[in-house]
């Protein structure tokens, strides 16, 4: 016992070697690359919290002093994830990393001091005095704070006076931005490089077509000036500062994980309501607590070209546009990655905060497609119902275009009199080089299609497609009928192993086919 004794105060005596915190200056270089995140049926980027990923590298300047550090790397993403952080450049490994995830904010204030006591000081509206009450923050449910007095529970901001609370001292385990801190040990104090590479949630991209149709030549040929936006987004509270960005298209096999923790913090919602019951509040209509603002009145002004007032919100001035596609400035470059696609930003950019980034990915004017109505005998009823028109084209160079296109949102245009307007819009997806293109614009009233049944038999059934053109100029339609054929039809030849009606319809006319399906009986 007397051993044990003469042990502990040996092990006691022996000091702790102090640790220095060392903070790390802002990046000097960023590189970001953004992987897509599964978005089901074409879905635009979720603008609250992207559900893509990056690949984040920063180089930061360190003075390390000698002996064991814990370096901060302040300012990370907001969705890293801390076991994929890799630090190189240090002149020992790394003992130990730590996320901070708990953020300087007045949430994160409010949270740090539950079950511990503040001052509420309060001003009397009559005599301007104060005076300082002692409370404890006992619970934050939603963004509020229920406070624990002299007098009992009450709310924050709730008693009618003008008050404020205050802190006695900020906690130590509260950052001002989300951080990375590792331990490291070091013989001697150095001045060093490193290098930080780690994943982190909350980014995202894809990519917005805007495809400009031409005039329509004979047989449904035409050409279609085709232009597409690389839109990158984060959604984090960090900013990334004449970052390298690129954009990954495809998917790498990854290992999937639990929902990554975003840092607490934000702001406080203090709202009250009144201490009567529903029926003694005093009713004032038109009066929501918290209401926000009405808009601005619409701006009334004279058209100089004419003699009518217009009531809009802008003036719109009077030009005249050759196409809806912008004019790009800078291109992004497209990589081999493997067998995935990168799309390199030539220049460095700055990713903001809770924003996004567009830049020009493709630009191909004068794109041959060709024009046709389709529809499926399989999704229309016996009433008369308008076509679908339709753009084909062939992801070749010979067609004019002969590059990868990543799946995005697209918007059809077509020229008037009044500019090209908005005709249709669609989700294009992934297409690779030599693939058919395919675009549904919309429907048309003018070109219908009718499917009705003929007669039926033990052993087949007798149906008429009807296709009415009310336009002056004449249309090529494509109606599948994907069902077994009784006989085969020169009409109606298998395309992708369906078979299909291709004709052409005259201006003002129309055209049947009748077909037989084969029934089988038990």
């Amino acid at each position: 016992m007397r051993g044990l004794t003469a042990l502990f105060i040996l092990l006691s005596a022996v000091p702790v070697a102090a640790q220095t915190v060392v903070v790390s200056a802002e990046p000097e270089a960023v590189s970001l690359a953004v992987y897509r995140g599964d978005k089901y049926g074409g879905q635009p980027i979720d603008p609250n919290w992207p559900t893509g990923y990056a690949l984040v590298t920063e180089t930061r300047t360190l003075n390390i002093p000698a002996g064991e550090s814990v370096i901060r790397f302040e300012g990370v993403a907001e969705g890293m994830f801390p076991e994929s952080a890799i630090v190189t450049g240090l002149p020992k490994s790394v003992k130990e990393k730590n996320r901070d995830a708990r953020l300087l904010s007045p949430l994160g204030l409010v949270d740090a001091y539950l079950k511990r006591q503040v001052t509420i000081t309060r001003t009397q509206r009559a005599t301007g005095k104060t005076r300082e009450y002692p409370a404890m923050i006992t619970s934050a449910p939603g963004g509020a704070v229920i406070l624990q007095t002299g007098d009992g529970y009450e709310a924050l901001h709730c008693t009618g006076l003008p008050e404020r609370m205050a802190f006695a001292n900020l906690p130590q385990n509260l950052s001002a931005k989300p951080t990375l801190s590792v331990i490291t040990q070091s013989d001697r104090a150095a001045t060093v490089k490193v290098s930080l590479t780690y994943l982190a949630a909350g980014f995202d991209w894809e990519a917005n077509y805007i495809a400009q149709v031409q005039e329509r030549g004979p047989g449904g040929a035409g050409k279609v000036d085709l232009f597409a936006w690389l839109t990158l987004a984060n959604g984090g509270n960090q900013s990334f500062v004449n970052a390298n960005t690129m954009a990954i298209a495809g998917k790498p096999n990854r290992v999937a994980r639990g929902p990554q923790a975003r840092p607490a913090g934000g702001g406080l919602s203090l709202k009250c309501w009144p201490t009567q019951r529903t029926h003694e509040v005093p009713y004032r209509p038109g009066y929501f607590p918290h209401s926000p603002p009405s808009p601005p009145a619409p701006i009334a002004y004279m058209d100089e070209e004419s003699d009518n007032i217009i009531v809009t919100a802008q003036k719109m001035r009077r030009e005249s546009f050759a196409s809806a596609a912008p004019v790009a400035v800078m291109v992004a470059e497209q990589e081999d990655l493997g067998d995935l696609k990168l799309y390199r930003i030539p220049e460095p950019v700055t990713v903001n905060a809770k924003g996004q980034k567009q830049v020009a990915m493709l630009v191909k004017p004068g794109a041959a497609f060709t024009h046709y109505y389709g529809a499926s005998v399989q999704n229309y009823a016996m009433q008369s119902t308008p076509m679908t028109l339709m753009l084909r084209g062939k992801n070749t160079p010979e067609k004019g275009l002969g590059l990868p296109m990543p799946q995005g949102q697209m918007m059809i245009f077509e020229n008037s009199e009044h500019g090209p307007l908005l005709t249709g819009e669609t989700t294009l997806k992934d297409r690779a080089i030599g693939e058919d293109v395919e675009i549904a614009v919309g429907s048309s009233a003018d070109v219908r299609i009718q499917v009705k049944p003929q007669s039926e038999k033990a052993d087949n059934q007798r149906w008429e497609i009807k296709i009415t053109n009310a336009r002056s100029s004449p249309v090529n339609i494509e109606v599948e009928i994907p069902y077994e054929l009784r006989d085969k039809s020169k009409a109606a030849p298998k395309i992708d192993g369906v078979p299909t009606w291709k004709t052409s319809v005259a201006g003002n006319d129309s055209a049947t086919l009748i077909y037989e399906l084969k029934l089988e009986r038990n």
